[in-house]
This record gives structure tokens, C-alpha cells and sequence, in this order.
């Protein structure tokens, strides 16, 4: 058995959100510019035939999964709960085009814990997903690990 390595890519991406029946500044609709981190698990191919000798994932093959699960989705769009009052959902839908309804209240755990769920879904055999950090802010973040959610 080959050693087991982590690989790390970051993304950025930019987001509205509102949090619905919050009891704060954060019930209106806010943005923010995110950090994405995700680690993945694995052993290095071996192969010497195989183009990815050498990689646990070609960062390239990282970044169009999490350019389609996610970034496509969620960049520069406003995201609301499910429970949000529909009239002002209508209203957010009119003044900014882009909205995203979850299913969930749209903070920073929830959304680390829905995007771990997206990207396992996606990897390669044999390539887990080790850990997802999430920056809302620069200095505030949420992180998602394997060995938490086994």
C-alpha cells in the first residue's frame, strides 16, 4: 500500500445571503467574499502508463467538480432558506436574478456541510474528501472534516 497524501485546492467565490427569522443584522441580505478550501485524501497513482502518475487527482480534475457542484451555482447569487417569506423571495428574485433556495438556514456550517456533501459525491474512486474549510470572513470560517462525520 502506497502512502496516503492530502491535496489542497482554494476557490474563491462571491455571495448574498440573508438568514430568515435571525436575530441579528445578518436577516438582511449581506454578502461576502468566500474561501473555499478542500482536501482530498489518497494515494499517488503508480503507474507509470497512467497520465496521472504521480497525482492523487489532477488538480485540474479538482477544480471542474468543484466549478460545477458549487461555484456555478452559488457565485454572485443570493441564497435563502426554503422557510424565507416568499414575498420578499419573489422581490430578491426580481432585484438580483441569481437566487439559490436551500433547504437549510444558509450559514457558513450549513454551507460547508452541504458543499462536503456535493464534492464527495463527485470524486474519483479511491479519492475521499479529508476536510472542507469554509471563509465567510477573513478571519471567520467553518470547517468540515471526514473523521467528524464518519
Amino acid at each position: 500500500m502506497g502512502t496516503i497524501i492530502r491535496v489542497t485546492k482554494e476557490f474563491s467565490f462571491e455571495m448574498a445571503h440573508a438568514l430568515w427569522n435571525y436575530d441579528g443584522p445578518c436577516r438582511n441580505v449581506h454578502g461576502h467574499s468566500y474561501k473555499l478550501f478542500v482536501t482530498l485524501a489518497g494515494t499517488p497513482s503508480d503507474d507509470p502508463h497512467d497520465p496521472k502518475n504521480g497525482m492523487v487527482i489532477d488538480f485540474t480534475d479538482l477544480k471542474e467538480i468543484v466549478k460545477k457542484e458549487i461555484i456555478n451555482e452559488f457565485d454572485h447569487a443570493v441564497t435563502v432558506s426554503e422557510n424565507y417569506d416568499r414575498k420578499k423571495m419573489d422581490a430578491f428574485k426580481t432585484m438580483f436574478g441569481n437566487m439559490v433556495v436551500v433547504g437549510y438556514q444558509p450559514t457558513c456550517e450549513n454551507l460547508a456541510a452541504d458543499f462536503a456533501s456535493r464534492i464527495k459525491k463527485q470524486l474519483p474512486e479511491k479519492v475521499r474528501l479529508h476536510s472542507l474549510k469554509l471563509y465567510e470572513t477573513a478571519t471567520s470560517y467553518a470547517e468540515w472534516y471526514a473523521s467528524d462525520n464518519e
